[in-house]
């Protein structure tokens, strides 16, 4: 059994490179990096990093069954969101994604970031834009603009933060 599993599903390369980061920040050799989309067989670990990419507020469905069925583990979550830096968005994805979490789990947290979006995405804002709408659609190509350079090197450095953090947690739970 591993120490550390860092799974992932990335679409655009926004959470692979989140992952990166996270796996890189793991001590030790007891531990793997995987995209659940192309491993069939994910191995068993202690502690999991779960990631993701988020479509209307939430994982898929391959993520939330993957965590549904782990039981008696420490689990972190981690994701890129298209919509900018917002809190509020942020705790509501994590609320939304740790519901799947069977509670004799032990939840250690969630790290959410920016990632870029597809240029399709701008393209549907632009041909969606009316006069009734338009503050609401400008708003939406400003993030859309804002998050191109996204996940950048401070988000993958508040990611290894993140991982300093839960490593440290897990520490203070053992004592």
């Amino acid at each position: 059994m591993l120490e550390y599993l860092v799974l992932y599903e990335s679409e655009s390369g926004n959470t692979k490179k989140i992952a990166a980061s996270i796996f890189s920040r793991l001590p030790g050799n007891s531990k793997d990096l995987i995209d659940i989309n192309t491993n069939k067989t994910i191995p068993e670990a202690n502690i999991y990093f779960v990631g993701f990419c988020v479509h209307r507020g939430t994982c898929s469905m391959a993520i939330s069954d993957f965590l549904n069925d782990l039981s008696g583990k420490q689990i972190a979550l981690f994701a890129t969101c298209g919509m900018g830096d917002s809190p509020e968005y942020y705790k509501a994805i994590e609320h939304s994604v740790n519901a799947w979490i069977e509670s004799d789990n032990d939840y250690l947290g969630a790290f959410i970031c920016q990632g870029k979006m597809p240029q399709k995405v701008r393209q549907k804002y632009e041909a969606m834009r009316t006069a009734d709408n338009s503050k609401q659609i400008d708003l939406y190509i400003r993030n859309f603009d804002e998050a191109l350079t996204h996940p950048d090197s401070l988000d993958l450095e508040h990611a290894k933060v993140f991982v300093d953090k839960t490593l440290k947690k897990i520490k203070a739970e053992e004592y």
